[in-house]
């Protein structure tokens, strides 16, 4: 009997790759393809030109980091609050975050803008009030500062000190008058003690006066310990202390007269007067500098009673009444060439 051979089964045949491989490995490529999208697009954001405009925002103390992302967002700096604060927490930005005034460029990076908060890269402000200026002018000065808030009171004349001051936006006037007070006070305890020994007044407040007067009598500061002798020096003698701007702040309380000093207002009796009041004025005629201040708590050594304009801008000192009277006639001979202009 012959036996027929077995049929032997078919099996298929392999044209490569693993069966039921092939859907998780696409699915792993598009995966890794959206996340390099993703990462591409975030890149952009953070890096790639933001939305705004030009623009100043305000970033108060405390705020946090969502206060500060919703703050930027509001203002069109950021395109939105979520990706500022994933933008500062990946970037370790986070706790570095600085409060104050910021001035944001058009369309100006997440980067950037991250960076600048972090570097506390703030606007500035500063006032300037100039030496020998009336605490009243100090105070108008303020209220020009439109960055400034807050009503102002006007302080007492020579409580503040002349100094250019870095301020904040929105920091109060009042605020800033006080600093001013501080600085001042602080100078004049630093002053005076190492003040000279023998002057002529007993208090600091007594000290401000007479650099009142000193700052008003001459702009040029090597002048100034010279000036301070000569007044401490009349005020040794029971002298007075005959000065102009002293009689000018009686008059108009400190404001320009637009005119020279009259005879009626020279014989006019108000404290302020001291050709005709013997000592200091009651209160300072202005705000002294530093420079004011130290000449008067250390007046040059020299035993100079009197001064007047040389023509140059500058004064020419006298120890003697006779010598004065020639720089006097010298003083009157200098305005009448000025009067008349030069000879033909």
């Amino acid at each position: 009997m012959t036996r027929r051979p077995r049929a032997r089964r078919a099996r298929p045949r392999r044209t490569g790759g693993v069966p039921g491989r092939r859907a998780p490995a696409r699915l792993v490529i598009a995966g890794a393809a959206l996340v390099v999208l993703v990462l591409a697009l975030g890149a952009w954001r953070y890096l790639g030109p933001g939305p705004g405009r030009p623009v100043d925002v305000v970033l108060s103390p405390g705020a946090g980091l969502a206060g500060i992302g919703r703050d930027l967002a509001r203002a069109g700096v950021v395109r939105s609050r979520d990706g500022f604060i994933i933008a500062a927490v990946l970037t370790g930005a986070g706790h570095r975050l600085k409060a104050g005034e910021y001035a944001f460029r058009a369309r100006e990076s997440l980067a950037d803008v991250v960076a600048a908060i972090a570097r506390g890269e703030v606007v500035r402000h500063f006032v300037t009030i100039p030496e020998g200026l009336t605490s009243r002018d100090a105070v108008a000065i303020l209220l020009r500062a439109d960055y400034l808030t807050g009503p102002a009171s006007i302080p007492p004349e020579g409580s503040l000190l002349p100094e250019t001051y870095e301020v904040r936006r929105g920091e109060t006037r009042s605020s800033v008058i006080q600093r001013m007070a501080a600085a001042r006070d602080r100078l004049l305890d630093l002053l005076w003690g190492a003040r000279a020994a023998g002057l002529p007044f007993t208090s600091k407040e007594q000290a401000v006066i007479l650099a009142s007067v000193v700052e008003k009598e001459t702009a040029i500061g090597a002048e100034r310990p010279r000036v301070a002798a000569v007044f401490v020096n009349r005020l040794r003698k029971g002298m007075r202390l005959e000065s102009d701007p002293t009689v000018i702040y009686g008059v108009s309380g400190g404001a320009p007269l637009g005119h020279g000093l009259r005879a009626s207002e020279l014989a006019a009796h108000n404290p302020y007067n001291t050709y005709l009041v013997a000592g200091l004025p009651p209160t300072p005629i202005d705000n002294p500098g530093r420079a004011s201040l130290a000449a008067t708590l250390s007046p040059a050594p020299t035993a100079d009673l009197y001064f007047v304009a040389d023509g140059t801008g500058g004064h020419a000192f006298a120890d003697t009444f006779e010598a004065h009277r020639r720089n006097v006639a010298r003083w009157r001979a200098i305005e009448q060439a000025r009067r008349t202009g030069p000879a033909a």
